[in-house]
């Protein structure tokens, strides 16, 4: 596997997908383990369907950016490391998408997108609507995992010195040089 850079879209893509996603899934954890007023357990609970009803798009998106800036030489011909790499990272896009897909599925009411707009909800069935909620609850937790792991990978590659961040801030490849 081989990765042809950190375009701004990428960027912003990735650094849009870690507030979403951190976000959602520290306040979601908080409110349904802590003894919160019910008012702000509704609170975050319609803004983290809102704001997550409005990210689908822009996580497709950052999917086909990531599947169109990499390219696959084929899985024998990986190393080791590309190996871990590559599967780190799908794991982390097929949880995000089970966890929006079943975000969606486990919805008991109508998705409502901030008073804008109105979704109709999928499912009326009772015992469907538990199976993904259920599912939605596993995958979150999974997510977590693989997050706390991403960024674990992260500090490990700053630690030795192969600047990682760097090459994922909104700094320009030039700029970055002449920084060093």
């Amino acid at each position: 596997m081989t990765v042809s850079g950190y375009s701004r879209q990428r960027v912003w893509l990735h650094w849009l997908s870690a507030v979403v996603i951190i976000w959602t899934l520290a306040s979601g954890f908080y409110v349904a383990s802590v003894q919160v007023p019910a008012q702000l357990k509704q609170t975050v609970a319609f803004f983290n369907v809102s704001l997550t009803t409005v990210f689908i798009p822009f996580f497709i998106w950052r999917f086909f950016a990531f599947i169109s800036h990499t390219k696959l030489r084929g899985v024998i011909h990986l190393s080791r490391v590309e190996g871990r790499v590559l599967l780190a990272h799908l794991s982390i896009y097929i949880t995000v998408s089970v966890v929006l897909v079943t975000g969606v599925l486990m919805m008991d009411r109508p998705i409502d997108v901030f008073g804008v707009v109105e979704i109709a909800q999928p499912l009326t069935q009772p015992a469907f609507i538990q199976l993904f909620f259920t599912i939605h609850i596993w995958a979150c937790v999974l997510l977590s995992l693989l997050v706390a792991l991403h960024v674990g990978a992260v500090i490990v590659h700053e630690v030795c010195n192969h600047r990682v961040l760097r090459r994922m801030s909104f700094c320009s490849k030039r700029r970055n040089e002449h920084l060093e």
